[in-house]
């Protein structure tokens, strides 16, 4: 019986609440491993924080060896052999989004640095916390001792709202929908790429030939979908971004079927003309071990072609906005 180090930034709060059990119950790393959950809070939190510990205790996880309950990062990263950052600071009312991305960006500066120097050899990482995209630039770009490869930004959750919307239009179930792709950017700028879709193994839009609809209404409601939830709900979308979570992770750890593929920023190695080094979503395939591989020749159409356009320029400008906190 093997034992995982997992670390989770932002551990108090709400996308973890929902997360860390399934982290310590045994369902994302299986049955021969232990999971010791090494969590980390800002100081204010750390009340807060040893409650959700106190949960986890009376959960009586069979999986669950070892809480680490710190606000101190080189302590919460190391020998980490997973990294969980979902803790980033919120935007706020009149906050500009360059204001946004300069305050998680000293944040993602400090994490990158202390992953490379704490953690394991074997350290894979998944950022969350948004906008998870140029956070996980900023930190890739600052904890370089670690290789490109290993870092990751979520779009999973987009990917699972995509595909969802396609089965309920189509009436099946979300099974029968495969090879959804979110491309670029976990913003309102991403493209839920329809064309590459699959309904039963057909193209989407042979299936759903409302042509009108999956331009405006799909692609729109992909791209907003986090807001509307927060008009119903009052709050963020924490449940489903913690199974986004969940479900990168798994699939980083199980072979991808050969006529499927997930979504995933990754850093990009020049892939599809995105410049090397930008942290892009791309149709990706894991090999089971924990490594993902951009799927090559996914052909797009002249929409799909102007969108993906918007969200390279996009995140572009935002690498831009954080170029001071990127060493040379």
């Amino acid at each position: 019986m093997s034992v995982l180090r997992v670390a989770v930034t932002g551990a108090a709060g709400q996308v973890a609440y929902p997360l860390l059990g399934r982290l310590a119950s045994g369902e994302v790393f299986g049955p021969n491993h232990k999971v010791i959950l090494q969590l980390l809070e800002i100081p204010d939190a750390m009340t807060r924080l040893e409650g959700v510990a106190m949960e986890l205790d009376d959960c009586s996880f069979p999986a669950l060896q070892d809480l680490v309950l710190t606000d101190d990062p080189n302590k919460a990263f190391k020998d980490c052999n997973w990294a969980l950052l979902v803790g980033s600071f919120p935007r706020k009312a009149g906050m500009e989004r360059k204001e946004l991305l300069g305050i998680n960006g000293k944040i993602f500066v400090g994490q990158g640095k202390a992953l490379a120097a704490n953690a394991a050899k074997d350290v894979r990482i998944l950022v969350v916390g948004n906008p998870c995209n140029t956070n996980c630039l900023t930190a890739y770009n600052n904890g370089k001792d670690i290789p490109a490869e290993r870092w990751t930004a979520m779009t999973r959750l987009d990917h699972n709202r995509a595909r969802s919307a396609l089965a309920r239009k189509a009436g099946v179930g979300n099974e029968d929908v495969t090879c959804v792709t979110i491309w670029g950017n976990h913003s309102n700028t991403q493209y839920p790429d329809f064309t590459n879709a699959k309904i039963k193994g057909k193209p989407a839009p042979e299936v759903i030939t409302d042509r009108t609809w999956l331009e405006t209404v799909y692609v729109k409601q992909c791209q907003e979908r986090g807001k509307a939830v927060i008009e119903k709900r009052g709050l963020s979308s924490a449940l489903s971004a913690a199974n986004g979570a969940i479900d990168h992770v798994k699939s980083m750890l199980s072979p991808t079927p050969a006529n499927d593929w997930v979504s995933a920023a990754v850093v990009s190695t020049g892939q599809y003309g995105v410049p090397k080094g930008m942290v892009f979503g791309y149709p990706c395939r894991s090999d089971g071990k924990g490594n993902l591989s951009v799927v090559e020749g996914v052909q797009l159409d002249a929409f799909g072609k102007a969108k993906f356009a918007a969200t390279l320029k996009e995140l572009e400008e935002e690498r831009d906005a954080v170029k001071d906190l990127l060493p040379g």
